[in-house]
């Protein structure tokens, strides 16, 4: 299996999804807020079921293109939210996805450290040169947290994607390898520097 080891940041830990926590998958992805600014509609509890279990199994796929991962307290296993991280079948890119924390829990405020968690694996153990996310360009809370995230503005996608009956503008942002390991913090470098076989 390819699994990814627990990453450890300073406010939340990204950890590999485990079958205790489809309830919380399935409120994420079945709650109409949750979903509100995310590229695919709300589902309804038979498709989030389905999800979750392509989700689960994707440890197994060879070679990996998706990891999905729990967002945890750091010292607590809970699921309080998902984020992930999407490979391109060509080039050494990836996308980061799906970033959402439960209202109220611990780790909210913190939503630009998966990030940084995520492109420290990508750039690390994966050997990614290049990352990039998006958002709505209605989400007005967004633009700052991709740029805590190490982040770059590129550019505006003009209805990139249909949710909610309506199509969606979408601000990209990119970071390359070589950059963004010269402002990694600690715990980042420590991601950095762990060698493929490890991450396995």
């Amino acid at each position: 299996m390819n699994r990814v080891p627990d990453l450890h940041g300073e406010h939340l830990r990204l950890r590999e999804l485990q079958a205790c926590d489809h309830p919380v998958y399935e409120r994420i992805m079945t709650s109409r807020m949750l979903t509100r600014y995310l590229g695919t509609d709300r589902m309804n509890a038979a498709q989030a079921h389905d999800a979750f279990a392509a989700a689960l199994a994707q440890p197994l796929a060879r070679p990996r293109r998706k990891y999905t991962l729990a967002v945890c307290a750091p010292d607590d296993d809970t699921m309080l939210g998902t984020a992930g991280l999407l490979i391109e079948d060509y080039g050494s890119n990836a996308m980061l996805t799906a970033v959402v924390l439960l209202p109220g829990s611990p780790v909210i405020g913190h939503a630009h450290e998966t990030g940084r968690l995520l492109m420290a694996y990508g750039f690390g153990p994966l050997g990614l040169h290049r990352i990039w996310a998006g958002h709505r360009t209605d989400h007005d809370h967004m633009p700052p947290v991709m740029h805590a995230a190490g982040l770059t503005g590129e550019a505006t996608l003009h209805q990139l994607f249909r949710t909610q009956g309506c199509w969606h503008d979408v601000r990209t942002y990119a970071a390359l390898a070589p950059d963004w390991k010269r402002q990694a913090a600690p715990a980042e470098i420590a991601i950095l520097d762990t060698p493929a076989s490890a991450a396995v």
